[in-house]
């Protein structure tokens, strides 16, 4: 289990590298008001209505960092400091979230599949690492044979959330390409402005890939566990 363990590890502090850097980036683009003096909220609201998008409605969710699209409730849910604030930081995060209802508006695929396992992974990725670990204990105190069937288990429940987070990617580079796209074709933003939007936006698809990553990672490790090959 050791090499679990340093494996973790591993990844937790990129993440945390990641991470800080993420929020660097945007405690700086924060302080950067737009020359058009727009708010998140009203830069989201033109993006839907330049897409024809009428029936998704944007508004404002408390916490930091929680913006996201709800393609059942159809509303671009924005964190209080971007529904509000009139900054680079603040548009970039505001439009890839449009991003997302441009891509459910226009059917994308990606989105879709996502969408289609949203229910079964919720309930596998709970279950899963307690499965994986039943799993090994049963292998090491009670019966291999039975331990190994438990830990198939627990790996195909583990690996459907590792396939989530590989379609994640897609659809959140192609949200931010959207947002990016829309930005500059409309003016919404200047060159500078432009390239703060484009640098916050780059950073926050790195949160993806590096938990794709971790998952892949502690996916195969599993898999050379039930190998035999620990």
């Amino acid at each position: 289990m050791m090499s679990y363990y340093i494996l973790i590890g591993a990844i937790m502090l990129v993440s945390w590298y990641v991470s800080n850097k993420l929020k660097s980036k945007f405690k700086k683009y924060s302080k950067i008001q737009l020359e058009n003096g727009m708010s998140g909220a009203e830069i989201a609201r033109k993006m839907l209505a330049d897409h024809h998008i009428t029936d998704v409605e944007v508004i404002s969710t408390q916490g930091r960092l929680t913006d996201h699209y709800h393609p059942t409730k159809k509303t671009v849910n924005l964190s209080e400091s971007v529904y509000n604030q009139r900054n680079a930081a603040a548009a970039a995060v505001a439009a890839h979230e449009v991003g997302h209802a441009v891509q459910h508006a226009k059917a994308y695929k990606w989105l879709e599949m996502r969408s289609q396992l949203v229910p079964v992974v919720s309930v596998a990725s709970q279950l899963s690492q307690w499965v994986i670990f039943g799993g090994i204990i049963l292998m090491t105190m009670v019966s291999v044979g039975v331990g190994q069937m438990v830990l198939l288990a627990g790996i195909i429940m583990f690996g459907l959330g590792t396939l989530f987070s590989f379609i994640t990617l897609p659809v959140e580079y192609d949200a931010s390409n959207r947002a990016l796209a829309w930005l500059k074709s409309n003016g919404i933003v200047n060159t500078d402005e432009y390239a703060y939007a484009e640098d916050s936006l780059k950073w926050v698809a790195r949160t993806y890939v590096v938990a794709t990553v971790g998952s892949l990672a502690t996916l195969l490790y599993f898999i050379t566990i039930y190998l035999g090959r620990d």
